[in-house]
């Protein structure tokens, strides 16, 4: 468990962070995960779905959920004065789960209309298309909403069976940020417990299967929708920190030089933009675009080229300076809200397995020369690149080329 201290604010956010997400599943449980972050709403012995939204709402408070593929997240925010609501809330949903029949089927019914949701937005999808491609045959490479065979097939008994291998308290971080006080947020997490115990963080291995250089998906769509990758540092890499600047002089912001030569001089794109996937053993500093089928081939050609430029000539100082600049603002900016600072440090002990202090982020983020960038930039982006297209194809496209 972990908390951050707000005395100034009035509200308290509260996490519960399960460390299993899409990749820990077999092939048969594929959207186990989000199947049970639905569940857990849906009631418990001592509440039912209505109960717990109308407890929540009754003070003014928010509460959602999400799942990712190495963990799943459960938070409420709310008044200060409610963290005991919160508490009981939360633990009830987390450790007591009811799986009632009728729930469990029509929560079967809400996932497989998302699933087809999730195929109907391209500009979504061709993110799953890119993983796919990047690591084939590898749960890293599945949807994290799971396949509709698989949700279809799944059994109450199936998601129970999951639920008690994975939500135990050696699995998950309690953070929680606001105006509150340390013991008394522990005393009420333990007094929740009562006599659970043991379970671990899932043993994963890293994908080993070579990444496919193309993964091309027909949809009769108005725009081509476009994703490229190159290998980048894993979530534990030390490259990663240098990485950050990297991908903000690649596509994090207005003044990057994919949104300047894309959007701004050419106007090909009203979206493009860059970001990075950082998994255990693995990672890919990544590049979308979204723009008209007739000006496809152009706007890949760009994002190829930018890829090779700064691998091979590096980033500007000034630009360095511009990135650093912004990853301060944007990182203090985030500590004005207590959903924010729950999310930072309840993210960093579950993926990390510690929280780095602000003047540490701070050092780090001083420490690396110009020197030390350009050659992160050039080991990980002169590497072969994997691109995926959602849209219109026909044979002779030149995106079906290569």
């Amino acid at each position: 468990m972990i908390t951050e201290r707000m005395p100034d604010v009035r509200s308290v956010s509260l996490g519960f962070w399960v460390g299993t997400g899409s990749v820990d599943e077999a092939p048969a449980q594929s959207g186990a995960s989000h199947f049970l972050e639905h569940l857990l709403f849906k009631g418990t012995p001592l509440r039912s779905a209505r109960a717990i939204a109308e407890a929540v709402d009754a003070v003014g408070g928010d509460m959602n959920a999400f799942t990712t593929k190495e963990y799943t997240t459960f938070y409420v925010r709310l008044l200060a004065d409610d963290l005991d609501l919160g508490l009981d809330v939360l633990s009830d949903i987390i450790w007591s789960p009811a799986f009632r029949p009728d729930e469990f089927e029509s929560e079967r019914q809400v996932i497989l209309e998302e699933i087809l949701m999730h195929a109907d937005e391209p500009a979504d999808l061709v993110h799953d298309v890119l993983a796919g491609a990047l690591y084939p045959g590898h749960p890293l490479g599945r949807e994290v909403l799971g396949e509709r065979a698989t949700v279809a097939a799944m059994t109450a008994g199936d998601v129970a069976a999951f639920h008690a291998d994975h939500y135990r308290p050696g699995n998950i971080v309690v953070a929680a940020a606001g105006r509150l006080d340390h013991d008394r947020v522990a005393e009420g997490v333990a007094a929740r417990l009562s006599d659970r115990s043991g379970g671990t963080a899932p043993t994963r291995v890293a994908p080993s299967a070579p990444p496919l250089r193309r993964a091309m998906l027909p949809r009769s769509t108005e725009q081509t929708h476009l994703a490229v990758a190159a290998p980048g540092p894993d979530r534990d890499d030390e490259d990663r920190h240098a990485m950050a600047v990297v991908e903000h002089v690649l596509g994090g912001g207005m003044s990057s030089r994919l949104f300047q030569t894309i959007r701004e001089e050419r106007g090909l794109a009203y979206s493009v933009y860059a970001y990075r996937m950082a998994f255990t053993g693995v990672g890919a500093l990544s590049v979308y675009a979204g723009t008209s089928p007739d000006n496809a081939a152009e706007v890949l050609d760009l994002i190829h080229a930018e890829f090779e430029r700064i691998a091979s000539n590096g980033v500007t100082s000034a630009e360095m300076e511009n990135a650093r600049g912004h990853i301060r603002g944007s990182m203090a900016l985030g500590l004005e809200d207590s959903g924010a600072r729950m999310s930072r440090i309840g993210h960093s002990q579950i993926v990390h397995g510690r929280v780095l202090g602000l003047d540490e982020i701070e050092a780090r983020l001083a420490g690396f020369t110009l020197d030390q960038v350009n050659d992160v930039a050039s080991r990980w982006l002169s590497q072969p690149r994997t691109v995926a297209c959602v849209g219109p194809f026909g044979e002779d496209d030149e995106l079906l080329a290569g």
